[in-house]
């Protein structure tokens, strides 16, 4: 029979924290499910300077180690990806695991088989199975990581949970019909040289066509492009909010998004949700989603001349990118409503014994209240 648990300890990043796990947790939060369950969220990770990261990450284990002491009855639920993400959310699965209490590890981002396969040596490998073996749940954003984790690693417990969407207003009418949208970090793995020298091999039959890169530029892509010839046809806007970006989104003719490694990215599902038709890369939980020519374009990762064809095809063709748009936002409504999905993560919850009480709410920092304020 299992335990009736009193309440859930979530931890991830600051709410205001740029990415797609501060997005999902956001709408986990607008949606209710913190006054739902009794959860208690503990924010382990934020943006800023590295003494900030440090301290908000020792804060953390202050207070996890604070509340397990007080109420070692517990749920523990950690959202985490590869790399340096891991290794911080690590710590915590330790102490949750050494107090003997159920972890849901929530994996999110594309990298992980990379991260465990080539970067990690023998010893980090069994660390990390160490830790994800002994998860009560392993939560993966699509069934291709389904079945890697599943030929990975010795737990029975792996579930496929999307990340939730809210449907955004009815799309604009009218959009511009030379731009093309990418929204993230600008960075190599996302395939954004890519996308630049896509746009540079279009110049000859499309000379109005404009790319909009809204984003952290972390690896040079603005001195790229103007070593290209496109720096007049590319913008670099910065990290945008949620305004903004729903501008950006209104006006573009398509999102484009030609990564090399993805878990199942929340820009994309924003711009299927706002009803614009999508060309990515045929990765990670990416072809779960999208059928190609049915709601988006999928195209092979690196092959910058295909990435050039199907864009062309796209900007010559309005109907096709009206079709592509309205069956992208029927795929949203129909798969990922953030009711919906939030219903199946609360499943979980309640097979691990946590007691659904109406009135968990979310316990944050003086510090942290300040500073989203």
């Amino acid at each position: 029979m299992t335990e009736t648990r009193a309440r859930l300890i979530m931890l991830g990043t600051a709410f205001e924290t740029r990415g797609g796990i501060s997005a999902v947790v956001n709408t986990y939060r607008a949606h209710g499910l913190f006054e739902r369950w009794p959860v208690e969220y503990i924010e382990t990770h934020c943006d800023g300077s590295g003494w900030r990261k440090l301290a908000t990450a020792a804060r953390a284990v202050r207070r996890l180690v604070a509340s397990l002491a007080r109420d070692p009855n517990a749920i523990v639920h950690i959202h985490g990806a590869s790399r340096a993400s891991f290794w911080r959310k690590s710590v915590f699965m330790a102490i949750a695991l050494a107090a003997r209490c159920p972890v849901i590890f929530h994996l999110h981002g594309g990298g992980f088989a990379t991260f465990y396969e080539e970067e990690c040596g023998p010893v980090r490998r069994r660390i990390v199975r160490f830790l994800l073996e002994r998860a009560a749940r392993i939560i993966v954003l699509s069934a291709q990581w389904r079945a890697w984790l599943a030929s990975a690693m010795h737990n029975p417990n792996v579930v496929c949970i999307a990340n939730p969407m809210p449907m955004h207003p009815e799309p604009a009418a009218a959009r511009r019909r030379n731009t093309l949208l990418f929204l993230g970090r600008l960075e190599r793995a996302k395939g954004v040289f890519d996308l630049v020298d896509a746009v540079a091999a279009l110049r000859d039959t499309h000379p109005d066509a404009r790319l909009v890169l809204a984003g952290d530029d972390v690896d040079g892509l603005a001195a790229y492009a103007a070593g290209r010839g496109v720096a007049d046809c590319v913008q670099l806007t910065g990290w945008v909010g949620p305004e903004r970006k729903r501008a950006l989104l209104d006006a573009a003719a398509a999102f484009v998004l030609p990564s090399y490694a993805e878990g199942l990215p929340i820009s994309l599902l924003e711009a299927m949700a706002a009803g614009l038709p999508s060309v990515a890369s045929e990765v990670g939980g990416i072809p779960d989603i999208i059928a190609d020519g049915v709601n988006g374009m999928l195209v092979a990762p690196g092959d910058v001349a295909m990435l050039t064809r199907v864009l062309r095809k796209l900007l010559d063709d309005r109907m096709l990118r009206a079709r592509l748009g309205a069956a992208a936002r029927e795929t949203v409504r129909l798969r990922f409503d953030a009711d919906h999905v939030i219903g199946e993560l609360e499943k979980i919850y309640a097979s691990l014994g946590l007691a659904r009480t109406g009135k968990g709410r979310v316990r944050r920092t003086a510090r942290a209240l300040r500073e989203a304020a």
